[in-house]
């Protein structure tokens, strides 16, 4: 199974700069999207129109127009499709999107999540947290089962010094907060999930996955690793091969992320 992750920051921006080309030469199993900002019409017309219409997909959207939105795509019908993640105040954000595949020993639970910025201090902050404690209600959830399960996508959270350039001058901003740092230890270490990027790659500094459009962040790879696949217990053992698609120029790039792609020996029936 080949999962691939990407904030695509607008599909239909990613679709003028050539990402949805870049998507589709990665014989992907299972595509993974985020920031999405379309609606899911919009989606499904921009994929047809760029020859992706073989794809089942599976969308939900912002309850702001041109915001949030996320999605997964898959090469089989879907088992499941579900957007709840509990609280009643994230139940139109378009931040959350579970998909059941069928797998050899039963269904393959993939989730895109986007998890947004917040600001250190402030009530994005205090809401972010709350989406984090959602996050990890769920994914307990799901390890009760012990079967396969993956959260991927942009959680906007620096996990360590290893995953930020200039951790430094970030002390104390969201995005790199010990408060958010928190919630990931929690699922590696309590709930058994693996963080197969991390794992695969072994420690860092980087490879970073997100760099501002401005200034020579990209050029100088003053970026952020802050996309991620989770996988339960389970499915972390049958991941293969870990790639950040960072794009060979700035020219290149066609989002202001990487998509990661992770590699699971794993065939989906």
């Amino acid at each position: 199974m080949r999962l691939v992750s990407a904030n695509v920051n607008g599909i239909r921006a990613a679709a003028r700069r050539g990402g949805l080309d870049w998507l589709a030469a990665q014989h992907a199993d299972v595509i993974a999207l985020q920031e999405v900002r379309a609606t899911d019409d919009q989606l499904r017309e921009v994929l047809a129109s760029d020859g992706q219409d073989l794809w089942h997909v599976s969308s939900v959207e912002g309850r702001a127009k041109g915001h949030a939105g996320v999605a997964v795509l898959t090469r089989q019908p879907p088992l499941r499709v579900s957007s709840d993640i509990g609280p009643e105040e994230f139940a139109d954000a378009g931040r959350w999107l579970e998909v059941d595949v069928r797998g050899p020993d039963g269904p393959v639970t993939v989730i895109s999540a986007y998890v947004h910025t917040g600001e250190a201090l402030t009530p994005k902050q205090d809401e972010k947290l709350r989406f984090l404690d959602a996050v990890g209600a769920r994914l307990a959830d799901l390890a009760k089962h012990d079967g396969y399960a993956v959260l991927t996508g942009d959680l906007n959270v620096c996990h360590s010094a290893d995953d930020l350039k200039n951790w430094k001058g970030n002390l104390g901003k969201a995005g790199f907060l010990p408060q958010e740092q928190a919630h990931l230890d929690r699922w590696v270490g309590d709930l058994a999930y693996s963080d197969v990027h991390r794992t695969l790659h072994g420690p860092g500094p980087g490879p970073y996955t997100w760099w501002s459009w401005r200034g020579k962040a990209f050029d100088n790879d003053a970026g952020w690793r802050i996309d991620y696949q989770f996988a339960s217990a389970a499915l972390a053992k049958l991941a293969t091969r870990a790639d950040v698609g960072r794009a060979a120029a700035y020219a290149d790039r066609w989002s202001d992320h990487a998509p990661l792609t992770i590699d699971y020996d794993l065939t989906l029936d």
